[in-house]
């Protein structure tokens, strides 16, 4: 205690005291009649605005977590549109292939089948034109052995009929 006595800031001086206590008050009042209004007003605006923007912070973070859902989506279907079209695509590519090998078969075979009338034509036009000479030629071969001219209508016949009993197959397989 003794410490406390001696020190000129620990001493107790009561008018002093009281001044300090009424001054206190005083601008206790005027501070709280003006000043602490206007701060508590003020502290009310800052909190409000701060809710606010949280407020605003969270929709937008919803929204951009919508929109994020949002463009999920779209790019899995724009996939799935994108991957549908390359599977059409090929699937037509691939008719069309099939197409074209069936026309190319299918006219392939048409050429053949014409190539083989036109032999089987070309082949019987030959031996038509040999059954025709090969007559002539016995024609004038008989003439010559019998010495005289035979009636070549008659003749002309007789050696067709004979003609036609041979057998040209040998000739029709070697061609």
């Amino acid at each position: 205690m003794l410490v406390a006595v001696s020190s000129p800031l620990t001493r107790l001086i009561p008018g002093l005291m009281i001044w300090t206590i009424v001054f206190f008050l005083i601008v206790f009042f005027v501070l709280r009649k003006y000043a602490f209004g206007a701060i508590q007003k003020l502290i009310d605006e800052r909190r409000e605005a701060i809710r606010r923007s949280v407020e605003a912070a969270d929709e937008a973070r919803d929204e951009a977590q919508r929109l994020l859902e949002e463009h999920k989506k779209l790019m899995g279907e724009a996939r799935g549109e994108a991957e549908s079209i390359l599977a059409a695509a090929r699937k037509t590519g691939q008719a069309m292939e099939q197409r074209m090998k069936e026309e190319t078969e299918t006219e392939r075979k048409r050429r053949i089948e014409e190539t083989r009338k036109e032999i089987a034509h070309e082949t019987a036009r030959a031996l038509d034109q040999i059954r025709s000479e090969v007559a002539d030629l016995t024609l004038e071969a008989a003439s010559r052995v019998v010495g005289r001219t035979l009636d070549a209508e008659r003749d002309s016949e007789l050696i067709s009929e004979a003609i036609a009993g041979l057998d040209f197959s040998r000739l029709e397989e070697s061609a």
